[in-house]
């Protein structure tokens, strides 16, 4: 006799439940969840994010003192798209086979061209200011830039200004390459202005068929940046970005840090589906070290890459 009698098992049911459901197993499964599209209204408008085909390139101005080809040392190792070379007294700045030697090795292109328009490069090319334009464009055309940015002249270039707007139009239609005409902003010496740019410093009060908008010369004009945006319109072929407080001097901070809606101008453009070049033009004079003006240039990266998309609201198949 078994000295532990075992229970004997129920006899399986061979017929239908009494209640008329299969029993639920010993162990049941965990209960399947739709699949996400199951309860979706498909036709339901939902928020996704559009990026333009706008690239973030890097002024060769924003490491200054730097050298040019620093600029494009850090513009690689820090991830822009390309470069915007400013055309000055770095001989290498100058120097068209130079920097074709710089793009290929760094394998970062250039983008842009800054014509020598400042007051510090009134001898480099030349001393006449079509002539700087001129060879601003047989350097963009060589290097495969796009965009040739220029400023207007200034107030004492008399015949040059007399004939700007109609030169640059003349000179557009000759290239493919765009000359973007840039805005600048009144001279000030404590209360008193100078107009110091012809026809003006505002250049959407002519007729130009692509223009450059800088955030730091609109702060320093104390201008309102996204009404001068809406002027500009479908004509604006590139931007400037940096910051700056409204203060008599051109600050070109790190975008973020003054007071101009930078993060608002970068989701318009990205609304509107810029295709233009941005481009980071900031001052690092004041940093302490290459390490502080790098984090600097990759603080500008960052801030343009995160606001430089838009939240569009498209229908989902």
């Amino acid at each position: 006799m078994d000295p532990h009698p075992r229970t004997a098992k129920p006899a399986r049911r061979s017929g239908p439940h009494p209640e008329g459901h299969r029993q639920t197993p010993a162990n049941p499964a965990a209960p399947r969840r739709p699949h996400p599209t199951a309860t979706r209204n498909l036709s339901r408008v939902e928020p996704v994010v559009r990026i333009p085909d706008a690239k973030v390139a890097l002024s060769t101005a924003s490491v200054y003192p730097e050298s040019t080809a620093t600029a494009f040392e850090i513009a690689a190792r820090l991830g822009y798209d390309g470069v915007e070379v400013m055309v000055w007294t770095d001989p290498v700045s100058q120097d068209i086979e130079a920097l074709r030697r710089l793009s290929d090795y760094h394998r970062i292109p250039i983008l842009a061209v800054h014509a020598p328009c400042l007051l510090i490069t009134q001898r480099v090319w030349s001393t006449d200011p079509w002539v700087k334009l001129q060879r601003a464009r047989a350097a963009a055309e060589k290097l495969g830039a796009g965009t040739v940015v220029v400023h207007p002249p200034f107030r004492w270039q008399r015949q040059y200004a007399r004939d700007f707007v109609t030169g640059i139009w003349r000179m557009a239609d000759e290239t493919d390459v765009r000359f973007a005409v840039e805005n600048m902003y009144p001279w000030r010496y404590r209360d008193r202005e100078m107009l110091a740019y012809a026809p003006d410093w505002d250049v959407t009060k002519d007729d130009y068929r692509h223009f450059t908008i800088d955030l730091s010369h609109a702060a320093t004009a104390r201008a309102d940046a996204l009404q001068m945006l809406d002027r500009m319109s479908d004509r604006l072929g590139h931007v400037h970005l940096a910051d700056g407080n409204g203060s008599h001097k051109d600050e070109h901070l790190v975008p973020g840090r003054g007071v101009m809606p930078c993060a608002d101008v970068l989701e318009r453009l990205a609304a509107n589906g810029f295709d233009g070049h941005v481009v980071i033009e900031v001052n690092t004079r004041r940093a302490m070290s290459a390490a502080e003006r790098e984090a600097d240039l990759a603080e500008a990266l960052a801030f343009t890459r995160l606001h430089l998309a838009a939240a569009t609201k498209v229908p989902r198949a």
